[in-house]
């Protein structure tokens, strides 16, 4: 719609509207970014990665930061998309060489812009499809979103660094002093305040999953509780292919580390049993509380002959990527890691685990190995 006589069109595609939106989107990949390097540690540590057993729910906070913030950030970036596409394909391209320092200035501008737009819809296209649980390709989630998060937090900076006198100017009402006429449409504000509500709103309905008073609200969540004895089930019993093997009556727990001991499931609940309260986390989000009763896996280091500070391997009759993980030596000694044999006061339900699984503090779901039938001690 064109502008009548007198009328000015709408004033919405500025440079402060811009950095407004460029602020929130930014603060929200920031967040995304650290909290998703967290996690990504926490399942392939380095050497020098420290991750605390205490507040029990850490990793549920800074997973369910990573996907509200991830989830919020994508009214965000097709708002701040819409703003400033036209620059997108202003000409010239680069500009003249007979200005080499403003035609630098612009080639990184312009490509940056480029790896940006990519790099960010793939991560946030491919998160929302995580989260589903749906898969529509061959390449590994896990190494490829990590990948291309520091991509993204590279063209971050780049892109920041460039436009950071424009941004500046923007914030000193500098660089744009016009107001949108009332009657031709929305108002800068107006437009901000409907981004900003729109990725609260998103954050809600996804990331609500992951807290307790939000969970009702969290109507776009794909796992928000059901499931056998209240909890949610990622990978089946069926879907790993170890129905059979788990619920043999000749189960027996092989540890191995200086000494070799062999259990069967009667005898690890003749063993000292104990009963936590530890919320399961996982990557995508969502997150329950549970009570959990089982053997203390310092009691059975302690079995073994394990020495202090070694770490343990535990190792799942399903055979899937995510069968085998190791628990840190600090993991190891907190009180409240278990070998869980119960979940809410009854036998584990095979969906969940059964005979026996790991559940320690502050870890994702998928390294709290469910179908455990080997524990090594790790030297």
């Amino acid at each position: 719609m064109t502008a009548g006589p007198g009328r000015r069109a709408p004033a919405l595609r500025t440079t402060r509207l811009a950095a407004h939106l460029g602020t929130a989107l930014g603060i929200a990949i920031a967040i995304c970014f650290v909290t998703g390097l967290l996690s990504h540690w926490i399942q392939h540590p380095p050497g020098w990665f420290y991750w605390p057993t205490r507040p029990a729910w850490l990793y549920q906070l800074t997973q369910g930061l990573h996907v509200a913030c991830g989830v919020a950030a994508i009214p965000l970036a097709l708002l701040k998309l819409a703003i400033v596409y036209p620059k997108l394909f202003a000409r010239p391209v680069i500009g003249s060489w007979r200005a080499p320092v403003a035609a630098l200035r612009r080639g990184l501008e312009r490509a940056s812009i480029a790896v940006l737009v990519v790099a960010l819809l793939f991560q946030l296209s491919t998160g929302l499809l995580n989260i589903a649980q749906w898969y529509p390709w061959r390449f590994f989630f896990t190494t490829a979103h990590y990948a291309t998060a520091w991509v993204t937090v590279g063209a971050v900076l780049v892109h920041v660094g460039v436009k950071l006198p424009d941004i500046a100017a923007a914030y000193r009402r500098e660089s744009d002093t016009r107001s949108a006429d009332p009657d031709s449409g929305p108002g800068r504000r107006a437009v901000l305040g409907a981004g900003l509500a729109a990725a609260a709103l998103a954050a809600v309905a996804v990331g609500g999953q992951s807290a307790g008073p939000l969970r009702r609200l969290a109507f776009l969540a794909p796992r928000s509780g059901a499931g056998p004895q209240d909890l949610p089930v990622n990978r089946t019993a069926a879907a790993a292919r170890v129905g059979t093997a788990a619920a043999s009556p000749d189960f027996r727990l092989h540890l191995t580390g200086p000494r070799t001991v062999d259990l069967s499931l009667s005898q690890l609940r003749a063993l000292p049993q104990h009963t936590v309260r530890l919320p399961i986390a996982c990557v995508e989000g969502w997150s329950r509380w549970a009570t959990w009763t089982g053997v203390r896996v310092a009691d059975l280091a302690s079995l073994v002959g394990a020495p202090d500070g070694a770490a343990l391997r535990f190792v799942s009759i399903d055979v899937g990527p995510y069968g085998v993980s190791t628990l840190p030596a600090t993991h190891v000694r907190a009180a409240d890691s278990l070998l869980a044999l119960q979940l809410n006061g009854a036998d584990l339900d095979l969906d969940h685990g059964f005979p026996c699984r790991l559940i320690a503090p502050s870890r994702p779901g998928v390294t709290q190995t469910k179908w455990v039938r080997r524990i090594e001690v790790v030297t």
